[in-house]
């Protein structure tokens, strides 16, 4: 297990590597690594190989992308309830060797029917493995440590992602069909080594707690539960503010060389890859993590209003301040994952941390799924009553979240308290 007491030794690892020292978390650590350095490769370089070499329109893709999308959503909360009957380890093990078949079937797309089926089933297995990975996390980090190891994963995840970019790179600038399969092959090596690496963690199956296990269905009833993670997901929609409506804002309204894009994006992932552990702290279970997630809501609303400030500016100062709201952003982008994180574990039935963390991303994958239609009408046609109401939107959400949290405490059932209690004890004495 995870031991959140070891900073010191933590502190020095750290000056020398975003990796956390030797143990269960290190090779979760890079199993995470080789995973995302496919993302990376597969989310730079997909729209061009589908486009260019499969011959599939631009318009096409998305709409296969997006059924892709909400039909993959559906295996979050069923992979979640495996992952609380079995080994998560061996679980999200097969999983990606799953995945690594599908992203092969890639290089066999020559129609639409072919590749809205591969997509389909890769959203699914996306989907699916997200939630099996919350729990895995869980199955290491143990209560205390956690929230921990999600935000040590996070970072890792995102300098993985900009490596797979990176490499992705070269196979852009060579163009070719042989390029473009060659990165296909790398994001199916990736999943091969991480499904390896996560084989070499221990076996790690369910803790048996004192009290019966909650029935099938019971996270999709939790109204408290739902009611948190479901203003977490509206937090969560500054994910596609980052990634859509600031790009196209930069260039069209604020006037901003194209490349200032990859600099707000630069800026993002390098803060993550430094601030990810050090502004988890404090925020391990639910009443601190409410507090955190009210803070994330209002630096999130700070950085839309500032954001909206780059109108009319000149272009050097527009760029300058694009850079600081994303710098801003990125604080509260951060809080916002840790508290998420934390809440979705600690307000869940202890029996049942797989289908919990399956019903939270189904919420998140809801928001997501409507964000970019939604925002893009909000903000890039509402300009700064766009931009002032989108703040508004996330400081109210997020001091709303504290006074959820309590009543989600006050509704958890006294055997759930007394398997935290259970769970706990069994994690420190391992």
């Amino acid at each position: 297990m995870v031991d959140p007491t070891d900073g010191r030794r933590r502190g020095r690892w750290r000056v020398a590597s975003p990796l956390p020292p030797p143990g269960q978390l290190r090779t979760l650590a890079l199993a995470t690594l080789a995973n995302t350095v496919g993302l990376g490769l597969w989310l730079t370089g997909s729209a061009l190989y589908l486009t260019r070499v499969v011959g599939l329109s631009p318009s096409a893709v998305g709409a296969g992308l997006t059924v892709a999308g909400l039909v993959g959503l559906t295996a979050s909360v069923p992979l979640g309830g495996l992952a609380d009957r079995y080994d998560p380890r061996t679980l999200r093990a097969a999983l990606q060797l799953l995945q690594a078949a599908v992203a092969a079937a890639y290089l066999l797309v020559d129609s639409f029917p072919v590749f809205l089926t591969v997509a389909v089933l890769d959203a699914l297995l996306v989907s699916g493995n997200l939630t099996v990975r919350a729990a895995l996390v869980a199955a290491v980090g143990g209560p205390e440590g956690r929230v921990h190891a999600f935000a040590t994963l996070r970072a890792v995840a995102n300098l993985g992602t900009a490596l797979g970019a990176g490499l992705a790179g070269f196979a852009l600038a060579t163009d070719t069909r042989t390029a473009y399969h060659l990165l296909v092959l790398g994001n199916v090596t990736t999943y091969l080594v991480s499904a390896a690496l996560v084989m070499r963690l221990p076996a790690l199956p369910p803790a048996r707690v004192s009290v019966a296990a909650p029935r099938a269905g019971r996270a999709l009833r939790d109204g408290p539960f739902l009611a948190v993670s479901g203003a977490s997901a509206v937090l969560s929609l500054h994910w596609v503010v980052l990634t859509l409506v600031v790009p196209l804002w930069a260039v069209d309204r604020a006037g901003a060389p194209p490349v200032t894009v990859s600099a707000i994006l630069l800026v993002n992932t390098l803060l993550t890859v430094l601030l990810a552990v050090p502004l988890s702290r404090g925020a391990r279970s639910a009443p601190p993590a409410a507090r955190t997630m009210r803070r994330a809501g209002l630096v999130l609303a700070a950085a839309m209003l500032l954001y909206a400030t780059t109108v009319g500016t000149p272009t050097g100062p527009a760029v300058a301040l694009l850079l600081v709201a994303t710098a801003v952003y990125t604080v509260g982008d951060l809080w916002h994952g840790t508290a998420g994180a934390a809440l979705a574990y600690d307000l869940a039935e202890p029996a049942a941390i797989g289908a919990y963390q399956g019903v939270d991303g189904l919420v998140a994958g809801l928001a997501r799924a409507a964000g970019p239609a939604l925002l893009t009408w909000v903000v890039l046609d509402g300009g700064g009553v766009g931009w002032l109401g989108l703040a508004a939107v996330f400081a109210g959400v997020g001091l709303l979240v504290p006074a959820l949290t309590r009543w989600a405490l006050r509704a958890r059932s006294p055997a759930a308290t007394d398997a935290v209690a259970v769970a706990t004890h069994q994690s420190s004495s391992l």
